[in-house]
């Protein structure tokens, strides 16, 4: 178990390094890799990650709470039970990633690349996902209230069951999923009647 508090690291490779079970306080990390690490159960706060590589890496367990990873690259990393509380994921890459048990608590994820991740169940209530890409996405039963989805590319993306009251979805095109048994509200309804050519007075 390490801590670091107010460090700033340019260009770093800690994949090499065993990072498990650290803790990371108010640190800023700028084009750093941690591809391939060991992160397993480590936490941040206020930490802020620009432009890094988390390729592979492990981040099982990882908690995280009002950090910043702009700009980063997260393919192929296990972020198995993972939290991100009140984080700014802006830009974000996901490709590939393990996301299963996640916790996402509010924060923005506007931006980020989230095709195909299994997001089934999950709590997103009041999560920002402007212009986000969510194209073959698994968001059954998701809890989508209050959500901003303005501009967030849906196609193909699994909504059975989802709950999107609430949530601002203007400039998202209906046409390209289904809304089979998906709760929306009466302002959703109007933008789904007008994708669809409907004239609504």
């Amino acid at each position: 178990m390490f801590q670091h508090s107010n460090q700033r690291y340019e260009g770093v490779n800690f994949g090499t390094q065993d990072l498990r079970y650290g803790e990371l306080i108010s640190c800023t990390f700028h084009r750093c890799s941690f591809s391939n690490g060991s992160l397993n159960e480590i936490t941040s706060s206020n930490c802020r990650f620009i432009e890094c590589h988390f390729r592979g890496a492990l981040l099982n367990g990882s908690i995280h709470k009002e950090s910043a990873f702009e700009n980063c690259i997260f393919n192929g990393a296990n972020l198995f039970v993972s939290k991100f509380i009140e984080c700014k994921m802006t830009g974000s890459d996901f490709t590939g990633s393990n996301m299963d048990g996640i916790t996402i608590y509010q924060g923005d994820w506007s931006y980020t690349n989230l095709r195909h991740t299994k997001l089934v169940k999950q709590d997103l209530r009041r999560v920002k996902f402007y212009e986000a890409d969510l194209s073959g996405a698994d968001l059954e039963k998701a809890d989508l209230r209050d959500c901003d989805l303005t501009m967030t590319i849906l196609t193909k993306a699994k909504l059975q069951g989802a709950d999107v009251r609430g949530a601002k979805m203007e400039g998202v095109n209906f046409k390209t999923f289904e809304i089979t048994g998906m709760r929306m509200d009466r302002e959703q309804s109007v933008l789904f009647s007008l994708s669809h050519g409907a004239k609504v007075n």
